[in-house]
């Protein structure tokens, strides 16, 4: 059995204070093989936003994986969103942004930044995924462990998701979805929209998942703050939104997914060294 506790969108300006301090007491409470956090870990990407921020999770128990959101390019500063989005971040997280990975027996989780800096479109807070960064992803998450889960973690869902109060709306994402789904990947953990979801991607095999965190920050979307605890083993894996209600954590709801077999053999996983079907097919085009 692994164990994973996702976070995202804790919004350092507009956090929860409380919530986040509770959140801090439960990873230490309940510690596992990683903690996740999946983006906008600040409210508008300034000096002392990020400081509290890295704090915050230089707090959690090791190993950590971060990745940014769009909330993590400094709000006020257009050069610094046109030609270095991610250098505060960097700095005070301490987190890579681009093809950052975590790898160990039992998981392997890679990054990918779906945020801009800007976009040729009105709404710059949404998503676009290229399909040069989906390849490097898929061919690193096709080299995981046989057995290992495999996690592509990013901040905006790339597939929507019916009933979440807000859409990623991201760019080329159903066809870097179905890449991923082809190369194995169990899960794709994101945030954004704050609320909790997990349900099956309905492409490819079907045994790709969605996996959305809720937030630590004070801007709910009609779901109270939460987080996910996501465990596993050869069978199944357990999705639990863990949810604030005014005093403490506790499990809200929980999402039981069964887990793709063919990763589990070397005869049936895939090839590490050959890019699938429709891998191949988007790098011809």
């Amino acid at each position: 059995m692994g164990r994973i506790l996702q976070f995202s969108d804790v919004h350092f300006g507009r956090e929860h204070p409380h919530a986040c301090a509770a959140a801090l007491d439960y990873a230490h409470a309940t510690p596992g093989d990683l903690v996740l956090i999946t983006g906008d870990v600040t409210q508008k990407g300034l000096p002392g936003e990020f400081a509290a921020a890295g704090e915050w999770i230089r707090r959690m128990p090791e190993p950590t994986f971060v990745i940014v959101g769009n909330h993590d390019v400094p709000y006020f500063s257009l050069p610094a969103r046109l030609f270095t989005p991610w250098r505060a971040f960097e700095k005070a997280i301490g987190h890579p942004a681009h093809d950052h990975q975590f790898l160990s027996e039992t998981v392997m989780v890679r990054g990918v930044v779906t945020a801009r800096g800007w976009q040729a479109r009105l709404n710059w807070s949404k998503g676009v995924i290229d399909l040069d960064q989906t390849r490097k992803a898929a061919a690193a998450l096709r080299q995981a462990p046989t057995g290992a889960l495999r996690v592509l973690a990013c901040h905006h869902p790339l597939v929507e998701m019916i009933g979440t109060p807000m859409t990623g709306d991201v760019i080329r994402g159903e066809a870097a979805a179905l890449i991923f789904a082809e190369a194995g990947v169990d899960l794709i953990a994101t945030g954004h929209v704050h609320v909790p979801f997990a349900l099956p991607i309905r492409l490819g095999d079907h045994c790709s998942y969605a996996v959305g965190c809720g937030t630590l920050s004070n801007r709910e979307r009609g779901a109270p703050p939460s987080f996910n605890s996501i465990e596993w083993d050869a069978r199944e894996i357990v999705v639990t939104a863990i949810a604030w209600n005014g005093h403490s954590f506790e499990p809200a709801q929980t999402w039981r997914l069964p887990r793709r077999q063919d990763t589990r053999r070397d005869a049936t996983a895939p090839d590490s060294s050959k890019p699938g079907v429709l891998e191949q097919s988007v790098r011809e085009t």
